[in-house]
């Protein structure tokens, strides 16, 4: 089976309690993205303004070309801590998951998720959330 097209990932946490600070005190790194309940932004593309349904903190990969899952998980996890207590804190106050977009470009494409990634990620308790694009509809 050919290797996936194309694989985006990153770790959220999310939670209405959350403070961002905080949270990259507890991992050691700073988030790509974040904000607290309650926080409004505008987008200039739409000129909306939006308000934060609860707070984010999230840690994005690089896109991979072909995908490569775990590779991208290490790249994140590289830059946390390893303290499984830290991690067991985060699971019980807030929600964590990866968020995976796999993108196809054929009709047979599939992956494979090591045994040490999926470890690594259920000890932290890090719920897999996946979003499969299918590939582009020719004319």
């Amino acid at each position: 089976m050919p290797q996936l097209h194309r694989s985006a990932a990153a770790l959220r946490i999310g939670g209405d309690t959350l403070v961002p600070e905080e949270i990259s005190k507890h991992l050691g790194a700073a988030p790509t993205y974040c904000r607290v309940k309650g926080e409004t932004w505008h987008d200039e593309n739409t000129e909306r303004e939006y308000v934060a349904r609860t707070g984010q903190w999230q840690l994005d990969a690089a896109d991979r070309q072909p995908e490569d899952v775990d590779g991208q998980v290490a790249e994140i996890l590289s830059k946390l801590t390893d303290d499984l207590e830290i991690w067991r804190y985060l699971a019980r106050n807030f929600e964590i998951d990866l968020f995976c977009g796999w993108f196809k470009e054929g009709s047979d494409e599939g992956l494979s998720i090591s045994p040490k990634t999926m470890a690594a990620l259920a000890e932290r308790g890090i719920e897999l959330d996946i979003c499969i694009y299918g590939p582009p509809i020719k004319p």
